[in-house]
């Protein structure tokens, strides 16, 4: 009799994307030991993305295990007809993000670190400037809390009623 193994497939519900690999070390009596520190951010192209970072021995390591803080760390933004309800700013260290709103068919007007994430946010209108530092992983942080402190656009959005009110009629 021949057992039948099940085998399950993980699902891919999330789109992995490596923004740096750097090479770090550190000294010990020997000399120098070098590792790897892995940036990695994770979004589903609708709603959900997620940054990580993590150090490993090796590359695959390193970006494996940036991948599982990132899938731990997915925040959930609203998004308004293709774009960001508002306009946002946000600090981190010294690296500074600002993102606004953009018309249907800009596209993505973005560089480097904001552009990586945003590509995998599902939002397809956006303009952004990343100011002051270029670090990655500030700009990367920077850019997570600003989709974080987004509103979604039914605390904002003001709807003119269409239907006229009746107007009672007076006979004389």
């Amino acid at each position: 009799m021949a057992e039948m193994k099940q085998q399950f497939t993980e699902e891919k519900v999330f789109d992995e994307v490596v923004i740096n690999i750097d090479r770090v070390s550190r000294v010990v009596k020997g000399g120098r030991r070098f590792r790897f520190k892995a940036l990695v951010v994770v979004g589903d192209g609708k709603k959900r993305v997620g940054v990580g970072v993590s150090k490993g021995a090796d590359v695959q390591t390193a970006v494996a295990k940036a991948t599982a803080v990132a899938k731990k760390s997915i925040v959930e933004i609203p998004i308004y007809k293709g774009t960001i309800p508002h306009e946002v700013y946000q600090k981190v260290a010294g690296a500074k993000v600002l993102l606004k709103p953009a018309a249907p068919g800009t596209g993505i007007i973005a560089g480097g670190t904001v552009r990586a994430i945003l590509n995998v946010t599902g939002v397809h209108n956006v303009l952004s400037k990343s100011l002051g530092s270029s670090n990655k992983v500030n700009t990367a942080y920077a850019t997570i809390k600003a989709l974080q402190q987004l509103q979604p656009s039914d605390n904002w959005v003001t709807r003119k009623d269409t239907k006229k009110p009746k107007a009672a009629k007076e006979d004389k």
